[in-house]
């Protein structure tokens, strides 16, 4: 009945029944839980609090307000000292071989391909 509605911001259980309290964590969605207790996982800074569908998005106290209201950016920077040839087209059968060879971690196959020798 409960998933028949909107996911609740907080689900209650009040139970001593260990296969009830089983059965409503893994079926029921909510953005949080307590079982046998109300409000208090509100208190504890290091549970993260937030909703799900129409009950909130993510989560919020501590780090976990930090981490929802921030945006992770990736920022590779380098230079184009040292930059190898490998690294463009064309890719000629030799740089195919050197290139399978690194993906496949065979250390002698990539010795042969830098040396233009070849086991084929």
């Amino acid at each position: 009945m409960i998933n028949e509605k909107s996911k609740p911001l907080v689900a209650y259980l009040f139970s001593d029944d260990e296969q009830l309290k089983k059965k409503f964590v893994q079926n029921v969605s909510s953005g949080g839980m307590a079982i046998n207790d109300t409000v208090i996982q509100v208190s504890v800074s290091g549970l993260p609090f937030g909703g799900v569908g129409e009950s909130g998005m993510g989560l919020y106290h501590g780090k976990f307000s930090f981490e929802t209201f921030s945006h992770k950016k990736a920022v590779l920077y380098r230079s184009f000292a040292g930059d190898s040839s490998l690294r463009y087209p064309p890719y000629t059968p030799e740089k195919q071989k050197l290139f399978k060879a690194v993906i496949s971690g065979n250390i002698f196959g990539i010795i042969l391909a830098l040396l233009g020798w070849s086991r084929d």
